[in-house]
């Protein structure tokens, strides 16, 4: 999240009180409007929630759907009917009602004082994950709080192999998010490549994978398409968004999104990409903005 345009996603969550959100792109593309049938195929797009807390969700599923999206992301159990009623995937879970624990991001499992609370709410949702058809549950290393990273990696082993067993037993995938922590999650342990890789590697799980957020890690690391095609084996999830700024991902930043997503697609990556940029372009509520980076990454 970009700390200039006042806007995060714990901010965004609180303010949605876990119910709706809206998506936005440039006006010349207005007229796109890419349905199912006219999309590629090679890449599955979503969508984040929380980037469009302004907008009703049930809103935010009608567009999702007439774009050719497949799902929307960051979606906890009181979205699931809404996105079911319109045959849409919750492309990642998010938390729940009750198990609020999970969508916190600094309180994480690099932290050995939070593993009861998530042990407990991770067996509890896993299952109901499972029940209402979905994959993709995501997770946090949370902050360092004075960890050094090596202990924090054997903190985070011991603590998701409490729940690895049963995400296994499920068909589960956990996606441990890479987030900046230069500009956006000041004290966020997992926030590069080489450190939630080894995590993967230490774990040894197909059920553990890392959300590989491009945003985030072109801010940490830059290199991005060699670095997904080194670690596809470990990457679950993609997120997207403009650099600098978390805007738009059209000529006023400066990756070049077609790029990185043939990377991803001749890495032979089958899951999902969300858009998770925050509209500049406020018009058609910022719908005409997610067409075009939908257009962009449809290669």
């Amino acid at each position: 999240m970009n700390n200039s345009s006042k806007i995060n996603r714990r901010n965004a969550i609180k303010a949605m009180a876990l119910s709706s959100t809206a998506l936005a792109i440039p006006n010349l593309h207005s007229e796109i409007k890419p349905k199912v049938a006219s999309l590629k195929g090679n890449i599955n797009h979503s969508v984040c929630q929380w980037c469009y807390s302004n907008i009703p969700l049930e809103t935010l599923a009608k567009e999702a759907k007439s774009l050719g999206l497949v799902g929307i992301d960051l979606i906890g159990a009181e979205g699931w009917d809404t996105l079911k009623k319109y045959g849409l995937t919750s492309t990642m879970c998010y938390g729940d009602l009750e198990g609020k624990s999970t969508r916190d991001l600094t309180k994480g499992w690099c932290d050995t004082k939070y593993h009861e609370g998530l042990i407990k709410h991770y067996k509890r949702f896993i299952p109901l994950v499972a029940e209402a058809g979905w994959t993709n549950l995501i997770c946090f290393s949370g902050n360092s709080r004075g960890i050094d990273n090596k202990t924090g990696l054997q903190n985070c082993v011991n603590g998701l192999k409490e729940i690895i067993p049963t995400a296994e037993k499920y068909g589960v995938i956990l996606n441990m998010e890479l987030l900046n922590s230069k500009v956006d999650h000041n004290d966020y342990m997992c926030d590069n490549s080489e450190w939630g890789v080894a995590l993967c590697k230490a774990l040894g799980s197909d059920n553990f994978k890392l959300l590989y957020d491009i945003y985030h890690m072109q801010i940490m690391e830059g290199d991005v398409i060699r670095t997904i095609s080194e670690n596809k084996e470990y990457y679950g999830h993609f997120h997207t968004a403009g650099v600098p700024g978390r805007n738009e991902i059209d000529e006023s930043q400066e990756l070049y999104y077609p790029a990185i997503m043939e990377a991803i697609v001749e890495s032979g990556f089958e899951g999902y990409v969300a858009q998770e940029f925050i509209p500049k372009n406020k018009e058609n509520n910022g719908f005409d903005s997610l067409a075009d980076s939908i257009r962009r990454c449809d290669v």
